[in-house]
């Protein structure tokens, strides 16, 4: 998560009674902070705004190596709310799991989601594996009325943006 997004759930043991015996439940509460102004957050306008600010969190000296997914988090505007790493993989994917990328959403409020992977090998194509993912995720924030924006594969020269080439 980058500088600025700080998501936390805090349990709590609190005993409480019920009908002559004590048990000991959880308390779940939600906090959500943000060190960075709304009017200050970065604003994604395309595709293109969101590769370069996706490449900033990733780490150059790993991009050829491993496969990695992160998750961008926008408000209604796109404003930027934080970035998620969401899984590390080996040289051929990662798994990604849709209700670790929802949990982010829902926790931050988010209101659109833009998805992103690189590939190791510099072939900025789609698997289907990737086509696959990308369908259950925005079929799953389609439930929380959230949407999907898009879905970046990128490397160190250029990416390869699923809503640009119609598949969003």
């Amino acid at each position: 998560m980058g500088p600025g997004f700080f998501i936390s759930i805090l349990l709590t043991y609190k005993p409480t009674i019920m009908k002559e015996q004590i048990s000991t439940i959880s308390e779940v509460r939600l906090i959500y902070r943000t060190k960075i102004k709304a009017s200050e957050r970065p604003q994604i306008k395309c595709s293109r705004d969101a590769y370069e600010l996706f490449l900033e969190t990733w780490d150059l000296d790993t991009i050829e190596h491993h496969e990695e997914f992160k998750l961008m988090l926008l408000t209604r505007s796109n404003r930027v709310l934080g970035i998620a790493a969401i899984s590390k993989g080996g040289i051929n994917g990662t798994v990604t799991d849709v209700r670790i990328v929802l949990q982010y959403a829902i926790k931050s409020n988010a209101s659109g989601l833009i998805l992103c992977h690189n590939h190791p090998s510099g072939n900025l194509n789609p698997s289907e594996s990737d086509s696959a993912i990308t369908r259950k995720i925005k079929d799953s924030a389609i439930l929380m009325d959230i949407q999907l924006l898009d879905h970046l594969i990128i490397n160190t020269e250029d990416y390869y943006s699923f809503a640009d080439n119609g598949l969003i």
